[in-house]
């Protein structure tokens, strides 16, 4: 359509925009050109898409609205920027609450450590029993057991021979079928530890005595 005086005149007329002169040139011009012809075939649905979109977003707000929607909109901005910042700072509080636990648990961890490898078994009192071995686990250990008030003490001291740390439990299983956990560390490898613990059950009420996997298999044990 290059030099063509109605090239431009395809939309407007969609749209319903020229004068009625020139509607009804373009019109007439339209008969003697495919292309300007074609070009407004492929703009029919126009006007319905406006419309649509029209109603989708509404019509535009009276002039003397528009800065009362102003401050609105400004409003409604500052208070999620605001909201945005509590929950900002509610995730900064929770990080640092989460960080003052953790560096709580490992003095409280490194304190039981200290604790746990501190205590030794005091060469008077009951002769110390060796451990049963069930499975081939690289743990070996001894128990020792009292009499107590309200109960048994058992003291333990166990030594460690992997490559690898691993979780252990020391477990007392009643005549009558239950299980009581008296303790549970992290053996270190080739280490050993002592520990003292107490059970409200009897000697005379414990079947065995076992140092388990978390898993719940069976490492060593001792029958009273």
């Amino acid at each position: 359509m290059s030099g063509d005086p109605y090239q431009m005149f395809d939309g407007a007329y969609v749209l319903g925009a020229l004068s009625p002169q020139d509607r009804a040139a373009f019109e007439e011009h339209m008969g003697d050109c495919d292309a300007c012809a074609r070009s407004v075939r492929e703009l029919a649905g126009l006007p319905g898409l406006l419309a649509q979109a029209e109603m989708a977003v509404g019509p535009p707000p009276p002039p003397t609205l528009l800065p009362a929607m102003l401050d609105e909109a400004a409003g409604e901005a500052r208070s999620r920027a605001a909201t945005a910042a509590t929950a900002a700072a509610g995730v900064r509080r929770r990080r640092r609450l989460f960080a003052a636990v953790a560096a709580t648990a490992v003095t409280l961890a490194a304190c039981l450590a200290l604790a746990f490898t501190a205590v030794r078994l005091d060469d008077e009192g009951p002769a110390s029993s060796a451990m049963t071995p069930v499975g081939a686990y690289p743990v070996s250990a001894t128990l020792r057991l009292a009499d107590a008030d309200g109960g048994t003490r058992v003291e333990m001291e166990c030594e460690y021979g992997g490559e690898r740390g691993g979780d252990y439990l020391l477990v007392a299983v009643g005549r009558d079928g239950g299980t009581e956990v008296l303790a549970r560390w992290y053996a270190l490898p080739r280490n050993s530890a002592s520990l003292s613990v107490g059970t409200a059950l009897r000697r005379a009420d414990i079947e065995s005595l076992e140092v388990r996997t978390p898993s719940g298999a069976t490492v060593l044990r001792l029958t009273p």
